[in-house]
């Protein structure tokens, strides 16, 4: 992977979001890359140009059971083969491989990207906002706290996960909760959990999206395996179909968040799967947690704003999130800059920054 960046005047290499191409030609002055970033043709640059000194500039990529992570940063997280180790595994048996994307979405959020990710670190509003999701999402899966008033639900969902683990684990299907989420760089959290109403799968009758399971699995009610990852992705992986999401800050106050749905790579739109059914619960809960984070910028913005304290019980991974943040934003602020003008790299308006996506 490489910047979409030419190395003659800065104008951007490819402009369309997919595509196949044999080499890479900037529409400005036409010079041409290959494939592997090497610079094959610039005309009118005289006999002193070494084109060698002018390859596309690359970018760090890691593959992890077939999650492409990017990372921008000069050196990338030496820590990403601990959630490597740690998450392949849980996967894998998912084949990733070989799905396709079924859909994707785009929206736009006009707020700031922290807010769009402190609100997917927790469900404390799933009951109150998510009609679509909670209907095979349990409310106890995310947090809770005990009372008298809900003992015999949570003593009901706890017995649930814990037969469907034995199940699972009899399977080979790893479901224990990993929480990496803020002792790591790269911060990542996993963990299985049976789907309400002996659910499938996602969707709004709870019964699989998709008539073709994933992998090799023989059977539909596998639960859900939900995947975190710091700063701004997170993954729900079924048996019949997978639901990836990325957050890109595109200014302080607007953010883009895309939704892709995978099925199995042979499975037939129209037969085996309906892009509508397979995305209506995922399209009302994003268009709902959209209006949420607006209102909290709204509100966060305001002179009156002073920030409350987070529930023990429900917001420990809001917590988690703002400590991995304060932590990788002290730790460049700490880091030796220079002002060294030869040592400045000139970024033609494009932003480097230090995080994976």
């Amino acid at each position: 992977a490489f910047h979409n960046v030419c190395r003659h005047r800065g104008s951007r290499l490819c402009n369309a979001e997919r595509g196949s191409l044999g080499n890479i030609v900037c529409p400005y002055h036409s010079w041409t890359y290959s494939l592997t970033g090497d610079l094959m043709f610039a005309e009118h640059m005289g006999d002193q140009f070494d084109r060698c000194k002018h390859s596309l500039k690359a970018v760090h990529v890691e593959n992890l059971a077939g999650l492409i992570f990017i990372c921008l940063a000069d050196t990338p997280p030496a820590d990403f083969a601990v959630m490597r180790a740690a998450m392949e595994p849980y996967l894998l048996p998912h084949e990733l491989a070989n799905c396709k994307i079924a859909a994707s979405i785009d929206i736009i959020e006009e707020g700031n990207w922290k807010l769009t990710m402190e609100n997917n670190r927790e469900c404390y509003h799933c009951v109150a906002n998510h009609p679509e999701l909670t209907i095979s999402l349990y409310e106890y899966g995310f947090g809770y706290q005990r009372t008298s008033a809900n003992e015999e639900g949570m003593a009901a969902f706890e017995a649930t996960v814990a037969r469907r683990t034995a199940q699972w684990e009899a399977m080979n299907l790893p479901s224990a909760e990993i929480d990496r989420l803020d002792d790591l760089v790269t911060g990542f959290r996993a963990q299985r959990l049976p789907l309400d109403r002996d659910g499938e799968s996602q969707t709004m009758d709870a019964r699989v999206a998709s008539k073709k399971l994933l992998g090799g699995f023989e059977q539909a009610d596998l639960g859900g395996l939900s995947f975190w990852t710091q700063p701004n992705s997170w993954h729900h992986f079924m048996s019949d179909h997978i639901v990836s999401f990325s957050v890109i800050p595109l200014s302080a106050g607007k953010t883009l968040v895309r939704t892709k749905w995978l099925v199995h790579k042979d499975a037939r739109e129209g037969v085996d799967y309906d892009v509508d059914n397979l995305t209506a619960v995922w399209r009302a809960t994003n268009d709902q947690d959209r209006t949420l984070v607006e209102y909290s910028q709204r509100g966060a913005t305001s002179s009156a704003y002073e920030p409350g304290p987070y529930s023990p019980f429900t917001e420990g991974l809001v917590e988690k999130f703002c400590a991995w943040y304060i932590g990788r934003m002290t730790g460049y602020s700490n880091a030796p800059h220079t002002t060294d003008a030869a040592d400045t790299p000139v970024s033609h308006g494009e932003k480097i920054v230090s995080f994976q996506r």
